[in-house]
């Protein structure tokens, strides 16, 4: 759990502060579950530049609170939560500094998302909030106010979230945790987990990833692994600390998230998870007598495939679908009629055979994916440039999509593998919940 703070000030001379404004966002990695949001009476002049920055003054603040009416306030709803603020040293020094003045000791764990931008977003031309959230395409409102800028932290924050593939944030989270003597039951991890589909990982209490999975609905897998009998099963029960998830809003993010965290962490019980589905390919291959065929065959890496397939009859099925777009059906049905098994080769002369292929890839050569995102205010994308898989995003229903500098810098990439574009060739062929925007 995150308090996403912001805090405004009088300015002034270094631990003499005063608070005159703050907004706080509890946040759960996925939504805003509780929020605070108030002036305060410093007690104080509020220094003359800070005015006309902010464009609080003095007589704003004569009827507002003053700290020690809020600070109980404050206590509740960053309970147990790690504060995450934009130079989280300044706004965290402040807030002790105005407990400490109440003779009240306030300690948390924090997080910066300057710090971790740096990270995250190496590319970034300015680390400033507003410079930073403008180049990314996150609206700004408010700026300078408490409420704007935590606002806009937090979704700078999502965004840090869904970079984080290493997943440091979460590990720290747990370790803090573990430090505070925090062990919660299985029951209890359940209710906090949403019905909605995603990924989710399940920590031991070193905060490492033993198990990784996706389902349409993360609260019902899980509760089929917490009461299973199985030897994997068992070995998680046992071992699990905590699970956290990450909401994805449609199938085709949460089966190319699972590939690619499966192989970037490597989880102890994910040993079979980890091979490939996509266990027949269609290749392409040079009869005697010159022309060109299709035929399906089991993997094999030292060759190039055309797409690779869960099964022969998928495989199958394109060949026949691909055939067809191209209107070379008559010599299809022939071929399949009189085929004794599956593997028929169907001979074509070479430059209609080219034509065949060279169609096929331009389907899938620059696009993007549009999908549901993972709230009604949400869209996501699946970029695949020069036919090579980019990444996905999340974005704003008021973000330009289309827009190349945008987007590529709120495009959190994945490993280019095979099975990558054979999973999004296969969920374009399967599903209709999408809208592919050519570029």
């Amino acid at each position: 759990m995150y308090a996403i703070i912001d805090i405004e000030t009088t300015g002034g001379q270094f631990n003499k502060e005063g608070i005159t404004e703050i907004a706080i966002y509890k946040f759960d990695g996925v939504e805003i579950v509780d929020q605070f949001i108030s002036l305060v009476n410093p007690e104080i002049p509020i220094q003359p530049f800070v005015v006309k920055l902010t464009g609080i003054n003095n007589a704003m603040l004569r009827q507002a609170p003053k700290f020690f009416e809020v600070a109980k306030r404050i206590i509740e709803i960053t309970e147990g939560c790690i504060i995450v603020a934009h130079n989280a040293p300044f706004d965290y020094r402040v807030l002790k500094l105005e407990f400490n003045r109440l003779g009240y000791k306030f300690q948390k764990p924090t997080l910066c998302t300057v710090e971790m931008s740096k990270v995250l977003l190496p590319d970034a031309k300015a680390y400033s909030l507003g410079k930073l959230v403008r180049s990314l395409g996150i609206p700004i409102a408010d700026r300078h106010r408490a409420s704007g800028d935590a606002m806009a932290t937090l979704k700078l924050f999502k965004l840090l979230l869904d970079k984080d593939i290493d997943k440091q944030i979460v590990k720290q989270q747990i370790k803090n945790e573990v430090h505070q003597g925090i062990s919660p039951k299985l029951f209890d991890i359940l209710e906090n987990i949403p019905t909605s589909i995603g990924i989710f990982y399940i920590h031991n209490d070193k905060g490492s990833i033993i198990f990784i999975g996706k389902s349409n609905n993360i609260r019902k897998k899980l509760n089929q692994i917490f009461t299973a009998d199985t030897k994997i099963a068992k070995r998680i029960q046992k071992e699990v600390y905590t699970v956290t998830f990450e909401e994805t809003g449609n199938e085709l993010i949460a089966l190319l998230k699972e590939r690619e965290e499966l192989l970037h962490n490597k989880p102890v019980l994910n040993t079979a998870q980890r091979k490939s589905l996509f266990l027949w390919s269609v290749y392409q291959e040079k009869l005697e007598n010159g022309y060109e065929t299709l035929k399906i065959h089991k993997n094999d890496g030292r060759k190039n495939a055309i797409q690779s397939f869960k099964n022969q009859k998928s495989a199958l099925q394109f060949i026949n679908e691909l055939y067809k777009e191209n209107e070379i059906v008559e010599e299809v049905q022939n071929a399949l009629s009189s085929a004794e098994n599956i593997n028929y080769p169907t001979v074509l002369h070479n430059e209609l055979f080219v034509s065949l292929i060279t169609s096929n890839q331009l389907k899938y050569n620059n696009i993007i994916i549009v999908l549901k995102g993972r709230n009604l205010n949400e869209k996501s994308a699946v970029v695949i440039e020069n036919g090579i898989f980019k990444g996905f995003c999340f974005f704003d229903l008021n973000y330009q999509i289309l827009n190349a500098q945008v987007l590529s810098k709120i495009l959190i990439p994945l490993i280019y593998t095979k099975d990558v574009l054979n999973t999004v060739k296969h969920y374009l062929s399967t599903k209709k919940d999408y809208k592919i925007i050519s570029f």
